[in-house]
């Protein structure tokens, strides 16, 4: 089974720069999306229900803003929407898709980049969202939890680690909360399960010319269950072409779609 996760910063962007056309010839299984920036009634181009998939979204209130999407080349069992508290289920943030013994999920957590109000805004959320997570790992089930998490865990994560200690995304706060996410709940970030290397990001900045010369930060991360831990068989981060300020993350599993 692969797996993708894709902030596509406006999936309609995203499309007038050839995901779509890109997806087509994708060995996936399973699409998850971030920052959809859309409604449904505004996606009525054939192009954002690709054929080959089961096409679920779960859109932002506010126009233009957050969203998720998630499609499946298998039919889930169960689709669910939100996490319960306002801030994700009025912003689209949380899509949760059920098969037999392992769901999947795109996940987009609040940036704090922009300021003050908007970080505590993000703190709140990752309370939140925290024991959510701990309620997922008393379930009798492996999970896959797909997102833009927008924190970078550890130095190898970002090019300029240093300079970043006091900026949104690279917090004490905000690492610690991915700390007690892998080691005190128990999930398990994947994608390091069978990369260890530096360099590998999966966003750079519009300025300059990060991307080129790829000063960027990992904030795209597949965290799974420790059960899935030893069925990891690869990572990629691709970077042939430019959706959006992210790539794509693609991990392969070693689990039976069916």
């Amino acid at each position: 089974m692969r797996v993708m996760t894709f902030n596509c910063n406006g999936i309609r962007a995203a499309a007038r720069k050839g995901f779509f056309d890109w997806l087509e010839t994708c060995d996936v299984d399973v699409v998850c999306l971030q920052e959809t920036r859309a409604q449904i009634h505004q996606l009525t181009d054939p192009v954002f229900q690709p054929s080959q998939f089961s096409c679920h979204y779960y859109d932002a209130e506010k126009k233009g803003y957050a969203g998720t999407a998630l499609y499946s080349r298998t039919e889930p069992e169960k689709v669910s929407r939100g996490l319960g508290f306002e801030m994700a289920n009025v912003e689209g943030r949380y899509l949760q898709a059920d098969f037999e013994g392992l769901s999947i999920a795109s996940l987009y957590l609040p940036s704090g980049s922009a300021g003050p109000e908007r970080q505590t805004r993000k703190f709140s959320f990752m309370d939140d969202c925290m024991q959510h997570m701990k309620t997922l790992r008393e379930q009798d089930r492996e999970f896959i939890i797909c997102a833009d998490w927008n924190i970078c865990h550890k130095e190898i994560d970002l090019r300029n680690w240093k300079a970043n200690q006091k900026n949104s995304g690279f917090l004490p706060e905000e690492r610690q909360w991915l700390d007690e996410l892998y080691y005190t709940v128990g999930f398990v970030d994947a994608f390091r399960v069978v990369n260890q290397e530096p360099d590998q990001y999966s966003w750079w900045s519009n300025r300059g010319q990060a991307r080129a010369n790829n000063v960027g930060w990992r904030l795209d991360y597949h965290v799974i269950t420790p059960g899935l831990q030893d069925k990891v068989v690869a990572a990629e981060i691709y970077t042939d072409q430019n959706f959006s300020d992210h790539a794509p993350v693609i991990l392969e599993y070693n689990i039976q779609d069916s």
